[in-house]
């Protein structure tokens, strides 16, 4: 498939024409995106997540018992879902993809994008009149409809400052006007694509409703040039200061003359201004597990002979549902492999096979640095045996 072949998931646009005409540019609905869809998991299987332990959850009631638009988070309990009304509230449940494997394979058809942007699948439910409010959201997202019917409204692009309600724990938009024509009733594999900061506002109809939220990632400006300068400056020497040697003597002793400051910031850009440091940055940032704690490194080291001989047995390594992986090209033959922020040098087609979706099996040795990489990818957490993880 080449980036020019039609894809039904995008309505009969190609990946390129998509990517040239609306990502990050302006929604697209798609109708039958998913035809004959049929939802992975129940509204009762998703409330059973919404109940354990390290999962994120969020109940939405418009009319809460402490409030309008009263915002609790999970864990929760069956006594929570027992005392609800009959509508008007919604449970969203975050990362749901990384517990429910039929609900990653979703993503198999997202593969036009770069798998690094991808930030999570959030589910909501929502019995009839449920909603969150009409709201902006800072990424790209892709609404599919599970079941039931939602209605979507769009508000166009909105300012940053534009004004919320206040008082609650949601930013909702205190004033949304409809665009004409941005207002639809979506049905099962129906979907809708949303760029960042375009107001929306969605509400369940008659029956009860689950919306697939395929989210991408993107650090804000001050999230990276935050992060970029602490990663710099972990490596910076001490002697790497503002220096004025040769300088004029000055008009006025109290004054910051823009001599001073051409050199501070000739100081700053040149040290900012490394590409071979962004691109390590950068893999590390965009790696980073959404969900630190699913993780689970090993309490014992793993010996590189051990995983050799349990390969050449036919077990099979697999990627941990919460890990992150990418990889950057140093030359022809090496590679930076990204893996759950951190990074490490190998082979060019091990980094491609590793980050991507290919299986990992004896095929792997191969490559000669293979058995200690891969231990040491499973001594972090990053992979765990078939036979783990099905436990």
């Amino acid at each position: 498939m080449t980036s020019d072949t039609p894809l039904p998931l995008l309505g009969g646009l190609s990946a390129a024409e998509f990517l040239n005409d609306y990502w990050q540019r302006r929604p697209l609905l798609i109708r039958g995106a998913f035809p004959d869809f049929e939802s992975p998991l129940s509204p009762d299987e998703l409330a059973g997540l919404a109940c354990e332990d390290n999962i994120e959850a969020r109940l939405v009631e418009e009319r809460g018992p402490e409030g309008p638009w009263q915002v609790s988070h999970g864990p929760f309990t069956e006594a929570t879902f027992a005392r609800l009304p009959e509508r008007d509230w919604t449970l969203l449940v975050q990362a749901v993809d990384h517990y429910v494997p039929e609900v990653a394979e979703l993503l198999e058809a997202f593969t036009f994008l770069p798998r690094w942007r991808l930030d999570d699948v959030m589910v909501s439910y929502a019995p009839p009149g449920g909603s969150v409010g009409p709201h902006v959201d800072q990424y790209d997202v892709f609404l599919l409809q599970g079941s039931g019917q939602r209605h979507w409204q769009l508000g166009g692009k909105v300012a940053d400052d534009a004004p919320i309600l206040d008082g609650i724990d949601l930013r909702i938009l205190e004033r949304f006007a409809v665009e004409a024509g941005q207002d639809w009733v979506l049905e099962p594999g129906d979907m809708l694509y949303l760029p960042p900061g375009w107001a929306h506002h969605g509400v369940s109809q008659s029956t009860d409703c689950l919306t697939f939220s395929v989210g991408f990632r993107a650090p804000s400006a001050d999230e990276a040039i935050t992060s970029f300068a602490d990663y710099l400056g972990e490596q910076l020497p001490a002697s790497k200061r503002y220096a004025d040697a040769g300088m004029a003597p000055p008009a006025d002793p109290g004054e910051l003359d823009d001599a001073a400051l051409s050199r501070m910031r000739a100081l700053i850009l040149d040290t900012l201004d490394d590409p071979a440091q962004l691109a390590q940055w950068f893999g590390r940032v965009m790696t980073q597990p959404k969900y630190v704690d699913q993780l689970v490194p090993t309490e014992t080291p793993t010996a590189a002979e051990d995983l050799v001989a349990e390969l050449q047995e036919g077990s099979e390594l697999l990627r941990n549902p919460g890990s992150r992986f990418a990889w950057r090209a140093l030359d022809d033959d090496r590679a930076t492999l990204f893996a759950d922020g951190d990074g490490v040098e190998c082979a060019l087609p091990l980094a491609r096979t590793l980050a991507s979706d290919a299986a990992l099996d004896a095929a792997l040795l191969a490559f000669e640095e293979a058995p200690s990489l891969l231990a040491a990818l499973h001594d972090a957490g990053s992979l765990t045996w078939a036979d783990e993880f099905e436990e």
